[in-house]
């Protein structure tokens, strides 16, 4: 598994200490921008203008000194548009197996269907018997499960092998001192250098990597922030690097800057055969567009796992073992980057996903973490601001920033007075952060905004919902709140089904909570609760949710970040009804006053989900939890950390294999194929489109092929002439109008075979939500008769116009029928659709959304207004809510399936997913 060397716990940390230089007055307000000579100030008010030309056009300025450019393996300069140094040439390019057959069935079994190894022994001797009895053969591509596993060990692309840390013991320490004292601690790790070298070397990011840190302006002449390298840490960073008079200057113009970002979190594995638990530390970097970190591809690698010291319970409040267990953690964090040390101030020569060579310099840019994380990677006090010095006690405003220098200052001043630097300042001073080990690096600045559990899990679940659980009892009495949290909890079981939307089949009644429960019922709660709370307090929640599906969105403008300061004095404004009903007494919590700091941290490292903790949570599946499962539980880590090294050994072949085109860089089957029609929506490993719906890759057998048979099996009479006024309008280019005022009997006829579907597939570009490496996601919108035991008809969105922005330029409509004809040799795929009538002036004033009913023909509502439309002319699906009135709902047969067809006006559901956001905000 790799060498054994030992660290010491203390050692030089207090030298370090003495040795730091101290800066007065280098403080920085949340909000405003590094200061740096060559970056622009960004503190959006007003907002700047960067642009005065008469005709603004698109601009990326990039940084003028660490340009990225071009080199040799030997470091020398090539021309910009030299191309790639290409691989060596290879007898067997599929080295070391055999053929692609085995390189294949080797990715198949072990990574991607995970295959026991009794298993594996039993196919390939069924394998050898089949070949054997019918061909003639000699052999299985494997023998047994061993040779297979020997093969994948035996690649050397992508190695990076794990090696153990291990503390050493005092020898001073006495007998009768505690266990946790008497014990050396083990730290695996692998090499962060070669890891990122792996990363930088995979084509796979060729389309997605930024090679120079920059500042987006729009056409606007106003600027944008999206990927790390957008923002202004990332480009002031640079500027410090050049502008270093020891290691700066000529010696880095050219070179690329490397932001380095990891994560720890830690994550139990299994509560019931003995709580166990890892810590694992991850790494990866700002060059990486958002989408390739969050899009499964080896973008972010699980570099280490730290120790996680055990104690007997007297020694759970023992302020020596938790000092211990954070000088320990630190240290080990330290130890294992120490590789690093020399490329962040000597740029190192390394192969980049195009496949040319860069001077690479790195840096500590960001740490993902949640609060508990954030607390013991800051050393400040728990319940304090881990960036700024806001006194816990007063959290309601932002305080100035913390920075390694004032931390420097404050140890110097109050050296020997531990009680004021705690008391005062929220420092626990046996703490020194692992960044004083390295150059520029900040603990305080690196930490990022974290939306899950500061904003999901924390204030929305952990705060809002319990708000008003609490303000419905206080207001009603205990009784009458489980009565009306009862019918809560029904109106938000009686959701209608939407792609990605969870099920509450219960209300919100289940005891374990995930975050991705959190984040289900975020899309459903105001609608389900709006009834029974005061206004400002509904306003409250909207203003809340602005805020959280502003920050989760991908590309952020000014405009962008000034609706999110809005939104968050908006939350701040009504969040007053929870005091003057008693529900609150203070708004001091840290979760919530990290709000403050969100717009900063926007501008500095560019969209918060390309650095949020759900990206580690996500990889504790395939880092942590799966290679525990496949290990037999003895000495589990040694399995685990051998089960990763060789997934990520397949993972590097395989990359060669892509640079030398054996292989195609993606792999997932185009949206209009899924291969399972449950699948309702998921990330679309496609190129980036602006949005395509395509009917589902089979018929449904069962209707009728010709148009007047079909309209009598469905039910629906006016189908054909509705199909052929579509097919009139779409020949003459007519509108609506005009082809509905046409006689029938002028409508070309429709002699073709008639199919049906039962689904359709929208895609579109939406990286806030669950998508591919390209940003791109894929849905399925239903009309089927049979869903789960009964019928689901989908709604959507449909272009009328659009040169009219948002949702003013749509109209909402319900799918009654997907089917497709041919006419002249063209194939129109359609839609026969019930249409939705907006309603209302203006948006609803509790829920900020807009209101639809359906729309008909006639006042008693016997004829449906209905239409054929081109598949061309959706968008994509939206959901409705139904507005459900103040009375509590009756208690017959209503259902999730049947919610639309039960109530007569609906909210255009705009919290449904982020891209909903984005169009109907």
């Amino acid at each position: 598994m790799g060498c054994t060397r030992t660290f010491t716990l203390h050692g030089h940390l207090t030298k370090h200490i003495q040795s730091s230089k101290h800066v007065n007055g280098i403080l920085r307000q949340p909000g405003t921008s590094l200061p740096s000579p060559d970056l622009p100030q960004c503190d959006l008010v007003p907002p700047p203008h960067f642009s005065t030309s008469p005709e603004p056009i698109e601009e990326y300025k990039y940084h003028p000194f660490l340009t990225g450019d071009k080199c040799d393996s030997n470091g020398n300069p090539v021309h910009p548009d030299a191309a790639p140094i290409p691989l060596p040439e290879t007898v067997n390019p599929w080295s070391p197996f055999a053929d692609e057959v085995a390189f294949r069935l080797a990715s198949l079994l072990f990574k991607k269907v995970e295959m026991s190894q009794p298993n594996i022994d039993e196919l390939m001797d069924l394998w050898y018997l089949d070949i054997k009895t019918r061909f003639k053969g000699e052999s299985a591509p494997f023998t047994n499960h061993q040779e297979l596993l020997e093969m994948i060990d035996s690649v050397q692309d992508g190695s990076a092998p794990w090696q153990c840390l291990e503390t050493e013991i005092d020898k001073n320490i006495t007998p009768d001192a505690p266990e946790w004292q008497k014990t050396s601690y083990q730290v695996w790790y692998r090499n962060p250098d070669i890891v990122i070298s792996n990363i930088l070397s995979n084509p796979q990011f060729s389309s997605t990597f930024d090679y120079a840190s920059y500042i987006h302006i729009g056409k606007d002449g106003k600027r944008r922030w999206s990927d790390m390298m957008s923002g202004n840490f990332a480009y002031g960073q640079s500027t410090k690097i050049y502008n270093d008079p020891e290691t700066g200057g000529d010696r880095v113009i050219g070179s690329m800057y490397c932001p380095i970002i990891l994560g720890a979190d830690k994550t139990t594995v299994s509560v019931a055969t003995g709580h166990v638990e890892y810590h694992p530390l991850y790494l990866s970097i700002g060059n990486l567009h958002n989408t390739a970190r969050r899009g499964h591809c080896n973008g972010v690698v699980p570099i280490g796992f730290l120790a996680i010291p055990k104690a007997d319970r007297k020694y759970d409040n023992d302020s020596k073992f938790r000092t211990f267990k954070k000088q320990l953690y630190h240290s080990s964090i330290a130890a294992i980057l120490h590789s690093l040390t020399p490329g962040m101030t000597i740029p190192v020569i390394r192969r980049c996903p195009d496949g040319h060579y860069r001077h690479v310099i790195y840096d500590l840019a960001a740490f993902i973490a949640d609060y508990p994380e954030q607390v013991l990677l800051a050393g400040v006090v728990q319940g304090w601001c881990c960036r700024c010095t806001s006194n816990f006690s007063n959290l309601e405003d932002p305080g100035e920033s913390r920075t390694r220098e004032w931390l420097d200052t404050l140890f110097n001043h109050y050296r020997g007075e531990p009680d004021i630097l705690w008391d005062n300042y929220g420092i626990d001073d046996n703490i020194i952060p692992f960044t004083h080990h390295f150059p520029r690096a900040d603990i305080f600045e690196m930490l990022t905004a974290d939306l899950l559990h500061q904003i999901i899990k924390g204030c929305f679940k952990d705060m809002l919902v319990e708000w008003v659980v609490s303000y419905l009892t206080a207001t009603h009495g205990e009784s009458q709140m489980r009565v009306i949290m009862d019918d809560i909890d029904r109106r938000i079981s009686l959701a209608p089904p939407f792609p990605g939307l969870r099920r509450f089949p219960h209300g919100r009644r289940f005891k374990q909570w995930t975050g991705d429960d959190s984040k289900a019922l975020m899309k459903v709660f105001l609608p389900a609760v709006a009834d029974y709370i005061p206004e400002q307090m509904s306003r409250c929640i909207t203003s809340f949710l602005d805020f959280c599906y502003l920050a989760r969105r991908n590309d952020f403008t000014e405009n962008t970040v000034l609706q999110l300061q809005t939104a968050m004095h908006s939350f701040h404004e009504h969040r007053e009804i929870f005091r003057t009903t008693q529900v609150r007494a203070h708004f001091s919590i840290p979760r919530m006053h990290s709000m403050l700091h969100y717009p900063y941290l926007i501008i500095n490292f560019g969209a918060p989900n390309g650095v949020c903790s759900s990206i580690t949570e996500s990889h504790h599946i395939t880092a942590v939890k799966k290679p525990w499962r496949r290990s037999n539980r003895y000495n589990a880590l040694s399995q685990m950390l051998l089960t990763n090294q060789r997934l990520d050994k397949l993972a590097a072949l395989r990359s060669l294999l892509v640079q030398r085109g054996l292989v195609e860089p993606l792999q997932a089957p185009l949206p209009d194929s899924f291969e399972d029609e449950d699948e309702d929506e998921g990330a679309a490993e496609v190129e980036r489109v602006l949005g395509k719906v395509v009917l589902a890759k089979k018929r449904a057998p069962q209707y009728a092929r010709y148009l007047d048979a079909l309209a009598t099996q469905v039910q629906q009479p006016r189908l054909p002439e509705l199909t052929r006024q579509f097919l009139y309008e779409q020949i003459s280019n007519a509108t609506d109008d005009d082809a509905q005022a046409v006689d029938i009997s002028d409508c070309p006829e429709i002699l073709s075979k008639i199919n049906v579907y039962h689904s359709a597939v929208a895609m579109f570009y939406a990286p806030s939500d669950n998508s591919g490496i390209h940003g791109m996601h894929r849905e399925r919108i239903h009309s089927t008769p049979l869903w789960y035991g009964h019928p689901r008809r989908d709604t959507v969105a449909i272009v009328i116009d659009d040169t009219i922005p948002g949702f003013r330029g749509m109209s909402a409509a319900r799918v009654l029928l997907l089917f497709s004809f041919i006419h002249m040799g063209s194939k129109y795929p359609c839609a026969l659709v019930h249409w939705y009538n907006t309603y209302g002036q203006s948006r609803n004033a509790k829920t900020d959304m807009l209101s639809v009913r359906p729309s008909f023909l006639d006042t008693r509502q016997y004829h449906p207004h209905l239409a054929v439309v081109h598949l061309d002319t959706l968008l994509r699906g939206i959901h409705l809510m139904p507005m459900y009135g103040s009375q509590p709902l009756p208690r017959y047969d209503m259902n999730h399936y049947n919610s639309l067809d039960i109530f007569s006006a609906f909210y255009v559901n705009r919290f449904a997913d982020y891209h909903s956001n984005e169009i109907f905000f």
